[in-house]
């Protein structure tokens, strides 16, 4: 069946078409026709919504989904799903899971359980055997069964001389390496900011020194090394400004920021929230400030939701024990589209996002594969568990006030909505 893309308004910067009201037609798979208008038959399934806009497809470089081991929390199939529903077209994968994703079989169980969903599954596998951080997982045997990068989630490699290793072997077959910025020496038991909120609420801090530490040290072993580095979810204005004179100087370095700390600020943690407990801690304005200025001048090259399910037995429980994560897919566009120009939006979760872990891209155009999200980017909202796909409800967004959503996409040769 033919389906027909009504009105739809394109944003794509590498589309003769970019910022044009146009009809798309797509059949099998691929775009065959744009314009004006494309009269309705009786075998085309029409779509026709309010101020439906399209984009290339959207992709989120760090994703949880629990299975194998954490199926409680949320399953690849549920995940992909969610995924599909809240705009995108791929999504890389962590691997914090049990077991962890550090062998061939893992990657390619992974790969399996994702076959034929409309949201393509790209695995990051573990830097370190078990992510322990002592022995190098076999990396290059990793990418040929399809890995996309390396890193440990949420967990600091603490050896100075892994990461040279990991950074200098990986050269070999142009891997990407992923270091998480923090300093557990540094860090010891903090699990909120270190500031006023912190002392206030009796909350043990990490300062973010303990982000600026770690990320100085991964710049220098990358200077030395060569390579490729990425460092994710930065939430710190000191972090902006070492990204940014390592790429004057050249360095292959790339970051992203997550959406909530791009948007919100430890005034949150005030009601002790478990689901304000994640890691990197949420900062201070002063960042948020600084992390928006970064992704606007392009030193921040991608935007995630660093989407991680956790079940409600561990996280409405005391603060200090809730474990660390939020949900965000379903919220990532409404949530920074009111801060930042839909122009940068849309590239940090396509072209630029893409770029670093080298995903194949595409654009809106006759003849080229339809890699389809379709959003309105005006729709004002309040973020309610009614609009949360996942298995688990942990959004650290519940009850804010939302700019944009996601219709679904059309990748595949599937078209998802979420209505």
């Amino acid at each position: 069946m033919s389906t027909l893309l009504k009105s739809a308004t394109i944003i794509d910067e590498t589309s003769p078409f970019h910022n044009l009201q146009k009809d798309i037609l797509i059949q099998k798979g691929q775009i065959i026709a744009i314009e004006n208008h494309i009269e309705e038959k009786k075998d085309y399934q029409v779509i026709s919504l309010d101020n439906l806009h399209v984009s290339t497809g959207w992709f989120d470089s760090s994703v949880c989904f629990g299975e194998p081991g954490f199926e409680e929390r949320e399953t690849i199939t549920n995940g992909l799903n969610t995924a599909a529903k809240s705009g995108f077209t791929a999504v890389a994968v962590n691997p914090n899971t049990q077991p962890v994703i550090d062998n061939k079989s893992a990657v390619e169980f992974l790969k399996n359980k994702a076959k034929d969903h409309a949201t393509k599954l790209y695995p990051i596998a573990a830097l370190s055997q078990g992510c322990q951080g002592v022995e190098l997982s076999e990396m290059y045997d990793l990418q040929q069964s399809g890995a996309i990068a390396y890193g440990d989630y949420n967990k600091p490699i603490n050896n100075d001389n892994l990461m040279k290793i990991a950074l200098l072997y990986a050269q070999n077959f142009n891997g990407l390496v992923l270091s998480f910025p923090k300093n557990n020496a540094i860090a010891g038991e903090g699990i909120a900011n270190e500031g006023v909120n912190s002392t206030k609420l009796g909350l043990k801090g990490i300062p973010a020194f303990a982000e600026h530490l770690q990320i100085a040290r991964d710049l220098c072993i990358l200077e030395y090394t060569g390579g490729r580095l990425h460092i994710p979810t930065i939430s710190s204005a000191k972090s902006v400004s070492l990204i940014k004179d390592a790429k004057k100087k050249g360095l292959q370095i790339t970051c992203s920021v997550s959406a909530h700390h791009l948007t919100l600020t430890d005034d949150e943690l005030i009601g002790f929230d478990g689901n304000t407990k994640v890691n990197p801690p949420l900062r201070t304005q002063a960042d948020c400030k600084a992390l928006v200025k970064g992704v606007k001048e392009g030193v921040i090259d991608a935007i995630t939701s660093d989407h991680n399910p956790i079940d409600i037995e561990n996280k409405k429980v005391e603060f200090s024990a809730a474990t660390d994560g939020t949900i965000g897919l379903e919220s990532l566009f409404g949530s920074v589209n009111k801060i930042l120009p839909l122009d940068k939006t849309i590239a940090c979760l396509t072209t630029q996002a893409k770029d670093i872990f080298n995903i194949p891209k595409s654009t809106i155009a006759v003849n080229e594969i339809a890699d389809l999200t379709l959003f309105n980017p005006e729709k004002l909202s309040i973020f309610t568990k009614e609009q949360i796909y996942s298995s688990s409800k942990n959004s650290v967004f519940l009850g804010k006030k939302l700019k944009g959503s996601a219709y679904g996409i059309y990748a595949n040769h599937q078209l998802i909505l979420n209505q």
